[in-house]
């Protein structure tokens, strides 16, 4: 795979240009979580269509309950808001939203985790949850030239017995998702909790990937690395508190996917200005931006590249590049796809270097 890194003029990218190219450039996105993207007005219309009842009068009110303390504090309101998704067109409308704002935002490539047990719990097949979304995902190739995948989500919270389930009933439509991750409260439910589900997604060729180190420990990390052999680690942020594992990491390669907005907003950090983000980077990680759940976070993709940047003005059109190369590098695009959409992103950098 070449690049034309080494010929990009990084210094001659003017700052005030920088807000700009971080929407501009092309990206990717790996951290999504689909039912985390619905926002207020689309979960009170699936509501009004299924004749749900929801415990706020109103949008305003639902939003102005978006005021969370932890992680979950937010997982009350993202499964009541969850509630509304009972059909396959329902799954497509959400999916169909997000896939709109990613265009937008320039992604090119987007793997979306979704959590099938937050909807199986409410007696919606599992086939209904992966079709819906696999519908807008080919659509969105068809008609935003977005490359779409999913990744199924384990609840953590819940026990091995019911993720093994979940995966062994998935399975007839593994066709329509590329991995399997794990996602859900993390304090108390380490990752080998999920060893033998792992194995056997592994065993069925899924890529593999897990949620660790956003509120839970740096030894969560080392786990999901040792036990469950994950490919990425999302989030990964409290890994700085370890600097050996910062250096393993680092020498591995291994991809982290770390949500800004969201860090702040579920008060990993008190503020965007004391993110970890440039350690990370400083260290040789390989670090991707997204933006989790954006309907509760405070924003999409784009959002989170300019309200990063914007308070940490260490950050320049060097990080910015290597952010989005990361993200395509990170993807479980083939080789090809990564390497064509690199070299759009070369093309993007090396015009804004050499404009007056």
């Amino acid at each position: 795979m070449t690049s034309a890194m080494s010929t990009i003029a990084f210094d001659r990218i003017p700052r005030e240009r920088l807000p700009a190219l971080l929407a501009e450039m092309p990206k990717a996105e790996l951290h999504i979580h689909i039912e985390g993207s619905l926002e207020p007005e689309l979960i009170f219309a699936l509501a009004r269509r299924n004749g749900v009842a929801l415990p706020y009068p109103s949008v305003v009110a639902l939003r102005a309950a978006y005021a969370f303390t932890d992680l979950q504090s937010f997982l009350d309101i993202y499964y009541a808001g969850a509630s509304v998704l009972l059909k396959e067109p329902d799954f497509f409308d959400m999916a169909w939203a997000y896939l709109q704002r990613a265009a937008a935002d320039n992604v090119l490539h987007t793997e979306i985790f979704f959590d099938p047990q937050t909807h199986t719990a409410r007696g919606v097949d599992i086939g209904t949850v992966i079709k819906g979304l696999d519908h807008a995902c080919h659509r969105a190739h068809q008609e935003l030239r977005v490359s779409a995948k999913l990744i199924l989500c384990f609840l953590r919270h819940l026990s091995e017995e019911d993720a093994m389930a979940t995966l062994e009933a998935a399975l007839p439509y593994r066709h329509h998702f590329i991995g399997v991750g794990l996602d859900s409260s993390e304090r108390g439910h380490p990752p080998e909790k999920f060893a033998r589900v792992f194995d056997r997604a592994r065993a069925a060729g899924l890529h593999v990937v897990a949620h660790a180190g956003e509120e839970g420990p740096p030894e969560y990390i080392r786990s999901a690395l040792d036990v469950l052999e994950v490919e990425r680690i999302d989030h990964g942020v409290r890994a700085v508190e370890d600097p050996s594992l910062m250096q393993r990491l680092a020498a591995m390669g291994m991809p982290l996917t770390v949500c800004p907005l969201s860090n702040v907003k579920l008060c990993v950090y008190k503020t965007m200005a004391e993110h970890q983000l440039p350690a990370l980077l400083a260290a040789g990680l390989k670090v991707t931006v997204n933006s989790d759940d954006p309907a509760y976070f405070g924003g999409y993709i784009n959002q989170n590249f300019a309200e990063t940047f914007a308070a940490l003005p260490q950050l320049g059109a060097r990080e910015a590049y290597t952010l989005a190369r990361n993200s395509f590098e990170a993807s479980f695009a083939d080789a090809g796809a990564k390497s064509h959409w690199i070299n759009q992103l070369d093309l993007a950098f090396e015009e804004a270097g050499t404009a007056q």
